[in-house]
This record gives C-alpha cells, structure tokens and sequence, in this order.
C-alpha cells in the first residue's frame, strides 16, 4: 500500500478507535491518524503473528484489524499517561 492509503487508512482506524472509545485524550486529527496508523502496524503485527493475515489492501479485515491495534495502543497511551 502507499502512504496515502496508510494515512487513509489510518484516518479510519483511528476514528473508529476514538468512536468505539471516546474520552478525553490530547491532540486533535494528527494525533487520531497518528494513533491509527501506529495501530494498523501493530494490528497487522499481531494479526500475523496470531494468523488473522496481513494489512496488504484497503478492505473491510485490513480496516478491523488496524481499528483494533488503533484501540489497543489507545487503552495502553491512557494507561501510561494516568
């Protein structure tokens, strides 16, 4: 994928991220994309790892699993920063 699509993606991810969790978190959209495209790498990391596939196209599993690590890194960044 190219770094738009990641940015894309990642754009969602972490919407979905902040939607699914929402509260009160510093930053404001570079910190959501940010927050989703760190999750779509470890998200597609973990995928692999466990066998869920890879983040190779933009579709509906790539969107989940970057969604997922976008809410993992999400519950771990307000855990350090309490």
């Amino acid at each position: 994928m190219g770094i738009l699509s990641w940015i894309l993606l990642g754009l969602i991810a972490g919407a979905l991220a902040k939607f699914i969790m929402p509260g009160k978190d510093p930053g404001g959209c570079l910190i959501t994309i940010l927050i989703g495209i760190a999750g779509g790498v470890i998200g597609g990391f973990l995928g692999t790892f466990i066998g869920l596939g890879k983040i190779q196209s933009f579709d509906l599993g790539g969107i989940l699993i970057a969604t997922a690590g976008a809410i993992l890194l999400l519950i771990v960044y307000r855990f350090v920063r309490k």
